[in-house]
């Protein structure tokens, strides 16, 4: 599974609350991802595009374990989120909602908004266009990879169905 797209780069413990404010929590996931990181970018909501991708450093999707904080993440159409840590709730919910995450060492010091980057899922690789540099991941588990090859537990189920039933 291969993911390319332009990073946009934010800094260490990214709560719940900074991804979509609390006031939002029980908002349509139209109107929640248009606060999608206000406090921090504000403009975020209108200049993200499908496909792009988050950088974060450590700790990112701590805070509340607000599911709505991934959903919005893939609604605004985020590709991937590379982190050098991530909450573990958020890091399930994600995979659960087929958000692809990947953990990344120090990559918040080595990508800027702007960079492209190609990312192979399988491999647990990510590479920087401008430099060529690669970059090792924290590898998946395969039942993850699954999950994310599906489009999450939804699509894991459906999938499941569609083969007992066919």
């Amino acid at each position: 599974m291969s993911i390319e797209g332009k990073a946009w780069v934010f800094g260490h413990n990214i709560d719940t609350d900074v991804i979509v404010p609390g006031r939002l929590l029980a908002a349509p996931i139209d109107e929640a991802a248009q606060h999608a990181f206000e406090a921090i970018a504000p403009d975020f909501s209108k200049t993200v595009k499908p496909g792009d991708l988050l950088v974060a450093g450590r700790n990112f999707g701590c805070g509340s374990s607000r599911e709505n904080a991934p959903q919005v993440i893939k609604h605004l159409g985020i590709a991937c989120v590379l982190a050098e840590s991530f909450a573990r709730i958020f890091f399930r919910n994600a995979i659960a909602i087929g958000l692809p995450v990947l953990v990344v060492e120090d990559i918040s010091a080595q990508v800027k908004t702007g960079t492209v980057l190609s990312i192979n899922l399988e491999r647990a690789e990510v590479k920087l266009f401008e430099s060529a540099e690669a970059l090792k991941a924290k590898p998946l588990h395969p039942t993850m990879l699954s999950f994310l090859k599906a489009g999450g537990v939804d699509g894991m189920l459906k999938q499941i169905r569609e083969k007992n039933n066919g």
